[in-house]
């Protein structure tokens, strides 16, 4: 049994039992981090002396029948995005100082440490979380938990590949425009980018309603069990929904039987490698074996929206770099810097334009749902690319940043739930993924739906 790699049902029934602790398991997943992320690089923050004092907490709750939750016990890792009290949030970037304070939990590690999660520590995400891949000047570059050669993709790269190699249960990602989703497909792990504000954030993201918090995790279940969590309400975030109360365990296992389901090889404009086409269609072909009825959607999207994404996500840069000095600049990546000056030669005109037409991309995906209750694509076009780049292409022009991600920022633009799930693997075993996405608000049946593909 390797304990690093058990689910959240698992650890319950062993803790419950007193068959294992929760001492047992974080020494476990330290060990793990020790050994392997020299190779990895996942993880940029480890409190191995915190996490031992809580798991003894932990057992000493378990062991008197008084767990705080199911994820009592569970060693659990937090985006180096997310504010962490005591711990520092560096947000992958030279410019934030350690002599920073960091005095209070974001809701979502609130929450988990309510919740009696182990925090290990934070993992690696590039500068303020900017790209589609996982390195920094601060960190470095964070690889593929399948092939060290590849890359992890980004911006939740830590995050997953920390779940994948076994260096915590459950992991706290954000994606704004498919940070998480990108290396959850490209490690061969589970995630689920939710509606927007259905878990809160706090501080705000500079990139306004863009940014999504979520779970990812090894297994479906886990990460709803995650989403009980951190799901709850805090005050601070003003765009968090109402509390739903929804268990996400709860309908899990209902199937997809009686649900319209539509697909999208393409979205109207993207261009798919041979092989994630192969792996998306024999998923298909699976679920039709499976008695589910399918429906293919011709065209979605007349264009590729990726230049909403761009003026917007540049635009947050003149947000970011307020308080910075030229030597502070100076000091960011170079893609980041580019970024900027992008973002200096917009005017409120372009930034307007860009949020109308967000707004019709928008309602164009939205008002799919009269006809669908699920939408299905490809999560990503490709498989990892070579670690050290920044793109397939290898060039560093700004505007290629995200574009080749085709599947991932438009649900970002429509704010809807979107999850990926592993569905194959390419001729050199890099995996790939098939995107769930729902109509806004239906995050239990994403997850619902994301259960059934698992199991296929």
């Amino acid at each position: 049994m390797d304990l690093c790699f058990l689910s959240v049902e698992e650890l319950n029934q062993l803790y419950k039992s007193k068959t294992l602790s929760p001492v047992d398991v974080c020494k476990a997943v330290l060990d793990k981090i020790r050994s392997e992320n020299p190779t990895y690089n996942a993880m940029c923050f480890v409190d191995e002396e915190q996490a031992i004092k809580d798991a003894k907490l932990s057992e000493k709750r378990w062991r008197n029948g008084k767990p705080l939750s199911q994820i009592d016990g569970v060693p659990t890792t937090i985006k180096d995005l997310v504010l962490t009290k005591g711990w520092p949030t560096l947000r992958g970037s030279l410019t934030v100082k350690q002599r920073d304070q960091w005095n209070e939990d974001a809701p979502c590690v609130d929450k988990l440490r309510k919740s009696g999660a182990v925090l290990i520590g934070k993992t690696t995400t590039p500068e303020f979380g900017s790209k589609g891949v996982t390195e920094s000047r601060l960190n470095g570059i964070t690889r593929n938990a399948c092939n060290p050669e590849r890359t992890s993709g980004g911006s939740s790269g830590g995050a997953a590949v920390a779940a994948a190699r076994g260096f915590g249960v459950l992991h706290i990602g954000s994606d704004g425009a498919g940070s998480i989703r990108i290396p959850s497909s490209f490690n061969g792990i589970f995630g689920l980018k939710p509606t927007f504000g259905r878990v809160p954030a706090y501080p705000a993201s500079p990139l306004g309603t863009f940014s999504h918090i979520g779970p990812m995790t090894r297994c479906v279940r886990d990460a709803a069990y995650m989403m009980n969590i951190i799901s709850q309400p805090d005050p601070r975030d003003w765009y968090a929904l109402p509390f739903d109360n929804v268990d996400y365990c709860k309908n899990l296992d209902n199937g997809l039987k009686n649900l319209r389901i539509g697909y999208s090889k393409d979205l109207g404009y993207a261009s798919v490698d041979d092989q994630v086409a192969n792996s998306f269609q024999l998923a298909l072909n699976k679920l039709t074996d499976q008695g589910v009825h399918l429906e293919e959607i011709a065209s979605p999207l007349a264009e590729d929206p990726s230049w909403i994404t761009d003026k917007l996500w540049f635009y947050a840069y003149l947000n970011i770099t307020t308080d910075m000095t030229e030597t502070d600049i100076s000091e960011m990546d170079f893609l980041q810097q580019e970024m900027l000056e992008k973002a200096r030669t917009y005017n409120p005109k372009d930034i307007l334009e860009a949020e109308m037409e967000r707004v019709k991309v928008a309602t164009k995906l939205v008002s799919l749902h009269t006809q669908y209750d699920l939408i299905l694509t490809p999560t990503m076009p490709i498989t990892a690319f070579t670690a050290g780049q920044f793109n397939p292409w290898g060039t560093e022009k700004p505007e290629d940043w995200i574009r080749w991600s085709s599947f991932t920022y438009p649900f970002n633009q429509s704010q809807q739930p979107a999850a990926t799930i592993p569905c194959g693997v390419d001729t050199q075993g890099m995996p790939i993924g098939i995107q769930v996405i729902g109509n806004k608000y239906d995050d239990a049946l994403v997850l619902r739906a994301a259960s059934f593909l698992e199991k296929l």
